[in-house]
C-alpha cells in the first residue's frame, strides 16, 4: 500500500471523494465536542476555525452569534461548508469569511481573535511553530483550543485513524506556550467518544495583563522562598542588610 502523503492533492483528493460518496453522513456529522464544550463558557466574539473542513464548527460558531474565519487546505471541503451555510440563510452565511489557505504557512492577524480554534490538523513541519503561529492571533483575555489524535492507541498500541499523521499534542503545546503569556485551562488526553484512541485537548487563556503576572509571580515565589538569607539575625528578622 502507497503511503498517504498528506500534501495538498491527498487533502483535495480524500474531501472530494468522501463528500461525493458520503455527503448524507458529512451532512450528519455534528459539530466537535470539545468546540462546542468549551465555546459555551465563552462570550461570542470573533473566531478562527483553523482546518474548517467541511464547516461543522464553523457554523455551529456562527449560530451561536460568533464571526467566523474558516480556514482550510481543502478547496472541495470550503465549497462544501460555504453551500451548507448559505442554505442555512443569508444572516447566518455573512457570518463566516471562507478562507482557502495553507496553515503550515497562513497567520491570524495578530491579536485579532477572541477565539481560535484547530481540531485534528496535520501539521508536516514544526508542531511548536503552528501553535505560537496560532496563538499569536488571539486577542488578551481570548482563548486557543486546540486538539489533536495521537497515531497510537496508548492503551493497545494500536494504529488509530491518524496514523502516519503528526498532529498537535499536549506536550507539544505546553512547551509552545509560554506560562507568563497563558493560562492552562485544559491540557490533558480524554478518551475519544467515536472511534479508537484519545484525544489530545489543550485550551489556554491568554492572559490579560502579561506585566501584572509576571508580578505576581514573582511576589509569590518570594513569599514561598521566604526573606534572604541578609535579613536573617540570630533567628530575628531585621528590616536591613547589615
Amino acid at each position: 500500500m502507497t503511503k498517504p502523503t498528506y500534501d495538498h492533492d491527498f487533502w483535495e483528493s480524500l474531501w472530494s471523494k468522501t463528500l461525493r460518496e458520503h455527503s448524507d453522513k458529512v451532512a450528519t456529522r455534528p459539530p466537535n465536542v470539545h468546540l462546542t464544550t468549551e465555546a459555551q463558557r465563552l462570550r461570542p466574539g470573533r473566531a478562527v476555525d483553523a482546518g474548517c473542513g467541511h464547516g461543522a464548527e464553523s457554523l455551529w460558531l456562527a449560530t451561536h452569534g460568533w464571526r467566523v474565519t474558516a480556514v482550510d487546505f481543502s478547496i472541495a471541503a470550503l465549497d462544501h461548508a460555504r453551500s451548507t451555510a448559505e442554505a442555512a440563510g443569508q444572516a447566518l452565511a455573512e457570518r463566516i469569511d471562507f478562507v482557502h489557505a495553507d496553515l503550515t504557512i497562513w497567520a491570524p492577524a495578530s491579536a485579532g481573535y477572541d477565539l481560535v480554534s484547530s481540531l485534528y490538523v496535520h501539521v508536516p513541519g514544526s508542531v511548536e511553530a503552528m501553535v505560537q503561529r496560532l496563538a499569536r492571533g488571539v486577542a488578551l483575555g481570548g482563548t486557543l483550543l486546540l486538539v489533536g489524535h495521537p497515531p497510537v492507541d496508548p492503551a493497545t498500541g494500536a494504529p488509530t485513524a491518524a496514523a502516519g499523521q503528526t498532529q498537535v499534542s499536549v506536550e507539544t503545546a505546553v512547551v509552545a506556550l509560554h506560562p507568563r503569556e497563558w493560562t492552562l485551562g485544559v491540557a490533558e488526553e480524554r478518551p475519544r467518544v467515536v472511534g479508537s484512541g484519545v484525544d489530545a485537548v489543550i485550551c489556554a487563556r491568554r492572559i490579560s495583563c502579561p506585566s501584572r503576572a509576571d508580578s505576581l509571580q514573582a511576589r509569590f515565589t518570594r513569599e514561598a522562598a521566604g526573606p534572604p538569607p541578609c535579613q536573617r539575625k540570630e533567628g530575628l528578622l531585621t528590616n536591613r542588610c547589615s
